[in-house]
């Protein structure tokens, strides 16, 4: 019988670095946690993946009516950050990943460099399928797509429309829109409108500055890597630097920031705080995760607009590690889950907004609206947040340095750290890198 369980992976792994991955042994194909074949040749098959994927157990069980003799087992973990613990630690040991396992843009290409490690999913009859930019972010410099496209995060505000009226802001999703595209639209303005609100209520604005922080570096072309050559540039890089100084100026600063770290038990209990924040940088997946964190609350809504202009903040990818017993039976499913159908149904259960181009331009897409947040033209906002998106170089280093930044922001951010002191941290941190 097919399940769905929740990991608590870090325990398991227990080391985090991709650095294991080039010393590790050789592995033992077959040697997985999916191999499981009983004697009439039934197989199960796993399929890992973290936060919110929107994959639904009524999927699972149509793949299974179609396809006799397999089961699916679901496994999720709770963040992206376990979900990477988790594939690093036991891709190096050769055993032990889901025949499926779901990978983040954000640390996809560190694993890009091991390209051996799991089964090219290259197939002429999926060509066309995604956003051009989409495949080239899974594709090996050696011509190996080592990852199906899920989703994209083109993003959009996500706004407590009763809030904004305590505090005398419009609450109208259009006329939210207009003030924050004000005076260009740009981050100044977001905090510009921020500070009138806390000024006016004493509550927050925003609930974390690491979410602030992602949505700046994901506008930034180059952040912290020379793509010609991968070396490091994020600590030269003024704009890095620019970007650092208006998070820590707004988060602490100004005291926009509800302070709290995000994926965090304090950021989950938040939403339903009666200081709770007023506003987040919403990327399609984050939709539903704010509505799972706020049972029993009302007032949210969602604005087509994103200070800067476009951005994207995450989006996945299905793999299927070499290592499985049933590579090409997990391939099938891979496919399968990332048509454009069962994308729509994703879309549908948790927002998690297509990267397939049939989806994209799908009526079932374009109309739909989300009850939760005040039924919203969702899928209309999503569709004109990904336009004009460009693609953030991400090399191998990415995941690493994004991370070192982002624990300087919570020191300083959620443990009253000093902000020079935290940013010769990460400096410090990243040189260590190489």
């Amino acid at each position: 019988m097919r399940k769905t369980t929740r990991k608590m992976w870090a325990a398991a792994a227990g080391v985090t670095g991709i650095a294991l991955l080039a010393t590790a042994c050789s592995s033992d194909a077959g040697d997985t946690e999916g191999e499981d074949t009983d004697e009439g040749g039934n197989i199960t098959l796993t399929v890992a993946t973290f936060n919110e994927f929107g994959y639904t157990d009524e999927m699972f069980e149509e793949y299974e009516s179609s396809h006799p003799g397999i089961t699916i087992e679901h496994k999720k973990a709770a963040t992206s950050n376990e979900a990477r613990e988790n594939l690093n630690t036991r891709l190096a040991a050769g055993s032990g990943l889901s025949d499926i396992e779901a990978i983040e843009v954000d640390w996809l290409p560190e694993l890009l460099q091991y390209p051996d490690k799991f089964v090219d999913l290259t197939d002429p009859e999926l060509d066309g399928r995604w956003l051009d930019w989409k495949v080239a972010q899974a594709t090996a410099p050696s011509g190996e797509l080592i990852g199906y496209g899920t989703d994209i995060g083109p993003e959009a505000i996500a706004y407590r429309s009763d809030l904004f009226a305590a505090a005398g802001l419009p609450t109208d999703r259009a006329e939210v829109a207009a003030l924050l595209s004000e005076n260009g639209g740009g981050w100044d303005q977001y905090f510009k409108v921020g500070k009138q609100y806390t000024d006016a209520t004493g509550k927050p604005w925003f609930d974390s500055a690491g979410a602030i922080w992602q949505g700046m570096i994901n506008q930034i072309e180059e952040p912290y890597e020379n793509p010609d050559d991968n070396s490091i540039i994020a600590v030269d890089n003024p704009d890095v630097k620019a970007a650092y100084d208006a998070v820590v100026q707004a988060s602490v600063g100004d005291n926009l920031s509800a302070h709290l770290q995000q994926w965090s038990d304090d950021w989950n209990a938040k939403f339903q705080a009666e200081d709770a924040f007023a506003t987040m940088l919403a990327p399609g997946w984050m939709l539903g995760v704010i509505e799972g964190n706020s049972a029993g609350v009302t007032g949210w809504d969602i604005a087509d607009v994103f200070p800067g202009g476009a951005g994207n903040w995450g989006g996945s990818f299905l793999t299927v590690p070499a290592q499985g017993a049933h590579t090409e039976e997990a391939k099938e499913l891979a496919a399968w889950l990332t048509a454009p159908e069962q994308q729509l149904k994703a879309y549908a259960s948790k927002g998690t907004f297509p990267s397939q181009v049939e989806a994209q331009e799908s009526p079932d897409l374009l109309g739909s609206t989300n009850a939760f947040f005040n039924n919203a033209p969702a899928g209309e906002i999503l569709v004109n947040r990904s336009k004009g998106i460009t693609t953030v170089y991400k090399g191998p280093n990415f995941f690493a340095v994004n991370d070192a930044f982002n624990n300087a922001l919570v020191e300083v951010d959620v443990n009253g750290g000093d902000p020079a002191a935290q940013w010769d941290a990460a400096v410090q941190a990243i040189n260590a890198l190489g």
